[in-house]
């Protein structure tokens, strides 16, 4: 199935981007596995406990009053096990070592998630390059309102220009 080979390339772009990431695994809500890229763990049991861990995520953020579930983060001693919503039937899982960049490791599961989603959904075209992939827009030209400090532009509020 071509999705599935769009998803497996999703995990092999997210390994490739973040070397300290050891093992990227998509799998349904259920715990069955779609895609998967680990070489050092069994995907089938991590799929099966990340289901698990996904339904008590859920029930905790409902009875926390959270909304929906967007992530799991499991700390170990040599490293991190990172779950991310990808969409309402999937879920994308992240093996990462103890030198990881955490805001990293966000940043690129929650992209990739979110990516998934749109793949399985058939909303994203398998051919369409990724945000990062494309040209960057010119930047806006700078239209500052005030004094200059530095680069950024200083805006002095009304009631405080008030001689004494």
């Amino acid at each position: 199935m071509a999705v599935e080979a769009e998803v497996l390339k999703e995990l092999r772009r997210l390994r490739a981007c973040m070397p300290e990431v050891t093992g990227v695994l998509a799998a349904s809500a259920d715990g069955l596995v779609l895609a998967r890229d680990m070489p050092d763990v069994e995907p089938e049991g991590l799929a099966a406990l990340t289901a698990a861990a996904l339904g008590i995520g859920r029930r905790m953020t409902d009875l926390a009053g959270g909304g929906g579930f967007r992530e799991l983060l499991v700390r170990g001693v040599g490293g991190y096990i990172a779950t991310y919503a990808a969409g309402p039937t999937a879920v994308l899982t992240l093996v990462a070592d103890d030198r990881v960049n955490v805001g990293r490791l966000h940043l690129e599961g929650r992209r990739g998630g979110s990516r998934i989603a749109d793949l399985l959904t058939g909303r994203f075209p398998a051919d369409r390059p990724l945000l990062a992939d494309r040209p960057a827009p010119a930047p806006a030209p700078a239209t500052p309102r005030g004094p200059m400090l530095g680069a950024l532009p200083i805006r002095i509020p009304p009631q405080s220009r008030r001689e004494y």
